[in-house]
């Protein structure tokens, strides 16, 4: 790669932390990550080697999110094999300093709600209602169609609605 490009990719990358990262690190945590630090840093690291063959730069923020999705998917079946094989798992995970200071106390019993959704009914809503993002884009994110979006999105919702008001 020539210096100029390697500048360009460079600035281009550092444009995209700059504007990204701090979301990138809720989706990580909303979606359930226990290292949301790590999933968003291999993010990066993936579209930073990727970066020549990106047709429209435009696209990065939408790469890095769908790579966000997914790492934070693998990591979550990952630490399901791994807990079927230890015999004494801890019971529950202890969230990151980081991820601890992001979340208010009135938004504790939600995330907890959410946390106990199925993982696409989570991704879902978590990429709708949090990031504000189209059901075509959500899609993309999540390597499903439109229609599998709305019944996720739907079905997510109606469980979350179920939790909050048994909670009350």
């Amino acid at each position: 790669m020539t210096d100029s490009a390697e500048l360009e990719r460079e600035a281009g990358l550092a444009r995209l932390f700059e504007l990204n990262y701090s979301s990138m690190l809720r989706l990580a945590v909303l979606l359930g990550a226990d290292d949301p630090e790590n999933v968003v840093a291999e993010a990066y690291y993936q579209i930073y080697r990727k970066w020549r063959r990106l047709r429209d730069i435009a696209a990065a923020e939408a790469y890095l999110r769908s790579t966000v999705c997914n790492l934070t998917r693998m990591r979550i079946r990952h630490l399901q094999v791994v807990r079927k094989h230890v015999e004494n798992s801890p019971d529950e995970l202890v969230a990151s300093a980081e991820s601890t200071a992001l979340l208010h106390d009135d938004q504790r019993a939600l995330i907890n709600a959410l946390q106990q959704l199925p993982a696409r009914q989570r991704e879902a809503l978590v990429l709708r209602h949090w990031l504000g993002l189209k059901e075509s884009d959500i899609a993309a994110a999540m390597g499903i169609s439109a229609g599998s979006v709305k019944t996720h999105t739907a079905r997510g919702l109606a469980a979350l609605t179920q939790a909050m008001e048994a909670r009350r």
